[in-house]
């Protein structure tokens, strides 16, 4: 069998978060977020959404119309804020219940809290400069 052409990954098109209720996924996104919807996928009958964040896209999809068992996603995901404490008090504003105290890790603070399907976020800000690279 011949060795496969090499390629070369040059980043991430999206990242995908399972929903039970699209509209209420959208809802939260879109209002209390703050993103700006992009598309729908199947417009007339949506089964995803997708919303941007300036450098990434987040798909929304309802996972019983894609034929999947929906479990939320417990690994964080980042969202970046110049100044966490700000917006996490808007986002409370909003209604927005966040799980634990702001946290300082020594680089950057973060602050966690779910999508109303619990799917878990946080806001992120990083004020460290980030380590030089080590040789490979």
């Amino acid at each position: 069998m011949p060795a496969a052409a090499p390629f070369t990954v040059t980043g991430v098109d999206f990242v995908t978060l399972m929903t039970e209720d699209l509209d209420a996924a959208r809802a939260f996104y879109g209002d209390v977020l703050g993103l700006e919807c992009s598309a729908l996928w199947r417009e007339s009958d949506p089964v995803g959404a997708e919303f941007e964040t300036g450098n990434l896209t987040l798909a929304l999809v309802d996972a019983a119309r894609i034929g999947m068992t929906f479990a939320p996603s417990g690994n964080p995901l980042a969202l970046h804020v110049e100044d966490v404490a700000a917006a996490r008090a808007a986002l409370e504003e909003r209604g927005v219940t966040f799980f634990a105290d702001t946290m300082d890790s020594g680089v950057c603070h973060m602050a966690n809290f779910k999508d109303p399907d619990g799917n878990v976020l946080m806001l992120h800000s990083r004020y460290a400069p980030r380590m030089p690279r080590a040789a490979a």
